[in-house]
């Protein structure tokens, strides 16, 4: 059967699925590979070392799909005679030869390319009566690259081939859709990825089984590292950087590396100038001071940019401790303000230097991290070429947003450099780390990315994505959002899953895994894995704050997904079941499992206070077997799938006792103390919630705990007056009349202001009720216990008392007001107050 290939997620809309009649070849389409013949592949020396890369693996993916092996020509003159056989031509405009060749003659339109970033074209061109050429250009070596995987992608194989091991449907024969497609720029200029937190997994895995001659990642790692992001369109990396790790620059040859793979290296928000502190600062580290030491460590950071300002990097500017830690030096806000703004000056006085006297052209960030975030807001003054990176809370809600006096000045080119993202997949600290699953819900990187790039924050985008695995799938959703931010909006937003899943394991499969997947992020959204303890590290342990009835759902929801599961893991092929147990079935099954395990441990101890001697016995073994379960099937993990190619990758959490004051309990039946906190008590009735009215409130398929929860416009004329703001309609009946300690309790996401107040508000009225609105609140807290309880449970409450005729018999209305659009709607309900 002859195949037109499918650009799968990428090019859905561009190259399309189409079976014909065998011995009939699609009219004017490129045959890329027939039973007699495959294409040779063409590209020109005197373009860069990435294209040459891309040309080569795209003639791996092929074999690998049908079994056939294209030659790879590199041209060495201008012009070369094509064979009669079709051939692919790649190259870069202006750097090879070849495309500038078709440019000249007419026969390719570039006009698209021309000054453009990272963008390609694929083309398919009749170079002569019957002579078939299929053209992938790049306005930059990178596009280009990318041009070359977007095929590979499209003839089958996943951007997880490796990662992964995802093996492609086998073909006999390719052909590929007549036209031209361009695609680019992308709608964030840089791309990428922070390799972190890789003492447990990647590390020990690169060091033990995939690279111990150089002792943990290092070339090898990185290559496959710098492949894969091609393979997803990023461009940028910040390299692993505890000390467990080989310092990236440490061997001269990862450098050298990323730039034959045109990856722009940069660092952490701890690691100026390229350096990593923790392994490379070898003076004490009470030296590692800009006020007792200024001289060492310019020096120190000059060091790196004689060695490496002749690669493509974005230079962090500032300074902040050895790790992740404040700056030393002392000083009230005021002081360390001036410091920091002296050491950008000084940076930029390195960069002018050794990379560019151009310094406002060098790409240069400023990641407002932790405790840097308050001295920004205090008014440090960030120089205007600089991108300014704001983060997320490391639970996934961003922390602060560029203004409206920003985007004036980006409009008006006063801040050249705009604003970034630093957003966390994965995390080592307080209150709890997660380092195990990756249970992120891709509706919440939507929302939350959304709405940062909506208001700007659209020249850097950086996940840390811990070990990569197992954050395939959100890594794969943030860098798609940031090659294409139109690819997903609220309607197109619950079809990723089954693009992703069809993708990988074929169409019939694709609407039962995307189901299941589905369920495991709303599943983990109420608690991640990791957090499944309700006490902070050194506290006094406490049962969870879920109901019965909570309870309930909560294994109900569990059984439904290993059903789901056993049911699905049966219809996969052979030589895909590998793939399907690392990014489907273990982290399925690790969740159902960690969550069994800690409610079977949580009711044995109860039953134990309760009286019942028996329990730590009877649920307490059936713990330790949950327990063991956990520990088989991370063992499948590491040691039989794959033909023991992940040996020590994957370890549950806490893998072990480093890091204790942040990272959850070891497995043991808790010791819960009296007296006990209050038994939960259950709403008496939950609000049906209904937007009122156009261009209001929205649910967003796939957020928050009800898996609906209802956001506002970001940009609502009127957010800061109830008046006329978009209304959600919270329906509720009672049965009848409620006491006077009845309220309403509006559970929203633990998102912060996007104007910086430290506040999220909403206006709210009853029923018929014609006086004003009234307005409730909460203090975001940021850092302190509420703030701490609200991420590990990814809700915030809004009390409202109900006034009297609302308590009373029978159906009401609560109107919701949207007067700060930062606020996100989850749940309401009606409820004894506490």
């Amino acid at each position: 059967m002859r195949v037109r290939a499918a650009f799968l997620l990428c090019i859905l809309t561009s190259l399309f699925a189409k079976a014909n009649p065998p011995g009939v070849p699609p009219v004017a389409d490129f045959p890329l590979v027939t039973e007699t013949a495959v294409a040779r592949i063409h590209y020109s020396a005197a373009d860069a070392k990435v294209v040459s890369i891309a040309a080569r693996d795209l003639a791996a993916d092929i074999e690998r799909i049908t079994g056939k092996h294209p030659a790879v020509i590199p041209a060495l003159k201008t012009e070369i005679q094509l064979p009669d056989a079709p051939a692919i031509i790649i190259g870069t405009l202006g750097k090879s030869p070849l495309i500038d060749a078709f440019v000249a003659s007419g026969k390719l339109d570039v006009s698209a390319l021309r000054g453009a970033w990272e963008t390609f074209l694929i083309a398919t061109l009749e170079t002569a009566p019957g002579q078939h050429t299929l053209v992938i250009a790049g306005s930059d070596p990178r596009g280009t690259a990318y041009g070359v995987y977007e095929l590979s992608q499209a003839i089958g194989v996943s951007p997880w081939h490796w990662w992964a091991d995802v093996t492609p449907e086998k073909k006999s024969t390719l052909h590929i859709a007549a036209g031209t497609r361009r695609h680019g720029p992308p709608s964030v200029k840089y791309r990428g990825i922070f390799i972190n937190d890789e003492d447990w997994g990647l590390q020990p895995w690169a060091a033990k089984t995939f690279e111990p001659e150089n002792g943990g990642i290092g070339p090898k790692t990185y290559e496959k590292v710098f492949e894969l992001l091609l393979r997803l369109k990023a461009n940028t990396l910040w390299p692993a950087m505890h000390k467990c790790s080989p310092a990236f620059n440490a061997n001269p040859a990862n450098a050298a590396l990323a730039a034959d793979y045109a990856i722009v290296m940069g660092s952490s928000h701890a690691e100026p100038m390229l350096r990593n502190n923790v392994s490379e600062w070898t003076a004490p580290a009470k030296d590692y001071n800009y006020v007792t030491n200024r001289d060492g460590v310019l020096s120190y950071w000059e060091e790196r940019l004689k060695t490496n300002g002749r690669y493509e990097n974005i230079y962090t500017l500032g300074m902040r401790g050895i790790h992740d830690s404040g700056m030393q030096g002392g000083g009230d806000r005021d002081e360390q303000i001036a410091r920091l703004e002296k050491i950008f000056a000084d940076q930029r006085a390195l960069i002018a230097k050794h990379v560019s006297p151009d310094v406002e052209r060098v790409p240069q960030m400023f990641c407002a991290y932790k405790e840097v975030l308050d001295l920004y807001r205090g008014g440090l003054r960030v120089p205007d070429d600089v991108t300014i990176l704001f983060p997320d809370d490391n639970f996934g809600y961003i922390r602060n947003f560029p203004t409206d006096a920003d985007r004036a000045a980006m409009r008006e080119g006063k801040r050249a450099g705009g604003f970034g993202v630093y957003y966390h997949l994965s995390y080592l600290g307080r209150p709890l780390a997660y380092l195990w699953l990756a249970t992120t819900p891709p509706a919440l990187i939507w929302e939350e990315m959304h709405k940062a790039r909506e208001l700007g924050a659209d020249r850097i985008w950086i996940a840390n994505v811990g070990d990569i695995k197992p954050a395939e799938i959100t890594t794969e959703f943030f860098l798609q959002m940031a090659w294409d931010i139109n690819r997903w909006n609220r309607d197109t937003l619950p079809g990723f899953l089954s693009e992703w899943a069809a993708r990988e394991f074929g169409p019939d499969n694709a609407p039962a895994i995307a189901e299941v997947m589905r369920q495991y992020y709303l599943f983990n959204f109420e608690r991640r894995p990791e957090h499944l303890q309700w006490w902070l590290p050194g506290e006094r342990p406490r049962p969870s704050d879920l109901t019965p009835a909570d309870k309930d759902r909560r294994r109900a929801l569990a059984l439904s997904m290993s059903e789901k599961l056993s049911a699905i893991r049966d219809r996969i092929p052979a030589e895909k079941q590998d793939a399907f147990y690392q990014l489907v079935d273990y982290p399925v099954q690790g969740s159902i499992l960690a969550s069994n395990r800690y409610f079977t441990g949580e009711e044995a101890a109860l039953k134990y206070l309760g009286g019942d001697r028996s329990a730590l016995d009877k649920l307490g073994y059936m713990g330790d077997i949950l327990n063991g379960q956990l520990a088989r099937i991370t063992h499948r993990y590491n040691n039989l799938i794959s033909g023991g190619k992940w040996r020590h990758f994957m370890q549950l959490e806490p893998a072990d006792n480093d890091w204790k004051s942040m990272r959850i309990a070891a497995w043991r039946v808790p010791n819960f103390q009296l007296p006990l906190p209050s038994e939960p008590r259950p709403p008496l009735v939950e609000a049906r919630l209904a937007s009122a009215g156009k261009n209001g409130w929205t649910p967003v398929s796939g957020l928050g705990h009800s898996g609906a929860a209802h956001t506002l416009p970001l940009r609502n004329p009127q957010s800061q007056s109830a008046n006329g703001a978009p209304i959600l309609d919270c329906r509720y009946n009672l049965d009848a009349d409620a006491p006077a300690t009845a309220i309403a309790r509006i559970h929203i996401l633990p998102t912060h202001a996007i104007d910086g107040s430290g506040t999220l508000r909403i206006a709210y009225t009853f029923d018929n009720d014609t006086a004003a609105p009234k307005t409730a609140g909460l203090v975001i807290d940021d850092g302190g216990p509420a703030w701490a309880q609200g991420v590990l449970s990814n809700t915030r409450v809004i009390d409202i008392p109900l006034p009297a005729p609302a308590r009373a018999a029978g159906p009401h209305t609560l109107r919701l007001h949207g007067i700060d659009p930062s606020v996100i709607v989850d749940r309401v309900t009606i409820e004894l107050s506490r």
